[in-house]
């Protein structure tokens, strides 16, 4: 059995705002207070790193280095995982290169991998930041993604799968707008969608089955939780087949959708029909009122619910090993009682979480529980 998930010491160097940092700690909670600017989330940014993906925001490798340096930057660590105790090590290479393509560099216990997917197989992270606040209320794409981060921490291959879709159909566009009325060529890349497609959706039906089976069991233990019960549902042409047709009858019924509907999507200039086109409807339990109606604070506290059942989950799965929690600005929109609460659910998890905070005094729930850190123009010290 593998104990908790944590990051025992973290070096950054030329990252961000960080000149140079290291930090060493322990296995419980962790608080970064510190003033709006001072290189909170972008230390919480690093330790995302240590997970496959391109991190809690999203950019460009090249735009983690510091304006002022070389163009590379190192992440460094020593990490109990998956796998035991572990140097895991990220970056990027001076002259790598600018835009999305320039690749990071993930080494492990001294050995260059091939990719940051070997990371699945270490660390297991998951994060809460403020531009996930409009989860709720914004494209359905967000949604989406959410999902599918979720996904990721229980089949790394689901990447891949994902991954095979989007060249297809990226492919299948591209003839359409140029004219291309070649059977052949386009029905080849319409079997791909529709192989890859129906597994992405079939990842999708699993991983919300699972998470509704958590939520039951969180809301049986406490029902007046202070983060309330959520149901939630995908709602798409693909996930509806695959409720009612086998997994074979639902791959050539896309297929001829997809066929059928090649002149539609020429003129819209992309694919209608799709597992890209799906959304996850989240709705408040105890009101039964759908989450985007709700008020900004039912929505943190629904959002919250959701990752909380997350990393129970994946705790579950992990036979106790809870994942590392990298919680941004957490304190914003929660009341007394659900920071109380807040801070209670990841004791209760024994979860290694990293808070952020402009006010410290809003954690004091945690005061001796707790380390807590202050930053300051990229220099972080070690408070209590």
């Amino acid at each position: 059995m593998v104990s908790g998930l944590w990051v025992e010491r973290l070096g950054l160097t030329n990252f961000r705002s960080y000149a140079s940092a290291s930090v060493e700690t322990d296995a419980g909670p962790q608080v970064i207070a510190g003033a709006n600017g001072s290189g909170k989330t972008n230390l919480l940014e690093a330790l995302s790193l240590l997970a496959p993906g391109q991190g809690l925001r999203r950019v460009p490798f090249n735009d983690l280095a510091r304006s002022c340096g070389d163009g590379s930057f190192a992440v460094s660590s020593r990490a109990h995982t998956l796998a035991g105790a572990a140097d895991i090590g990220t970056g990027l290479a001076a002259g790598a290169g600018a835009g999305e393509r320039a690749g990071r560099v993930v080494r492990i216990d001294g050995t260059t991998q091939s990719g940051s997917g070997v990371l699945a197989d270490y660390l297991e992270i998951v994060w809460v930041t403020p531009a996930m606040d409009g989860l709720f209320t914004g494209p359905a794409s967000e949604r989406r993604r959410f999902l599918d981060r979720l996904i990721l921490c229980f089949d790394p291959a689901y990447r891949t799968i994902a991954g095979r879709f989007e060249r297809a159909m990226t492919s299948r566009n591209r003839l359409l707008a140029d004219g291309v009325r070649d059977n052949a060529q386009l029905s080849g890349f319409e079997r791909v969608m529709a192989e890859t497609g129906i597994a992405v959706a079939a990842a999708r039906l699993e991983a919300v089955a699972a998470m509704a089976a958590i939520v039951d069991k969180r809301r049986a233990r406490d029902p007046n939780s202070a983060f309330p019960w959520s149901s939630f549902q995908l709602e798409g042409r693909i996930e509806d087949d695959l409720q009612r047709l086998s997994a074979v009858e639902a791959e050539d019924a896309y297929a001829r959708t997809l066929s059928d509907m090649r002149e539609r999507d020429r003129a819209a200039a992309r694919t209608l029909d799709g597992p890209h086109r799906s959304d996850l409807v989240v709705a408040h339990g105890p009101k039964a009122l759908a989450a985007r109606h709700c008020s900004t604070g039912e929505q943190k506290a629904l959002l919250l619910g959701l990752v909380l059942a997350h990393a129970e989950l994946l705790t579950e799965r992990q036979e106790g090993a809870s994942p590392i929690l990298l919680l941004d600005e957490i304190t914003a929109h929660l009341d007394a009682d659900r920071r109380a609460a807040l801070f209670a659910e990841i004791l209760r998890l024994s979860a290694q979480a990293w808070m952020t905070g402009t006010d410290e005094e809003a954690f004091n729930g945690l005061s001796g529980r707790a380390r807590f850190w202050r930053v300051e123009e990229g220099r972080i010290t070690f408070q209590a």
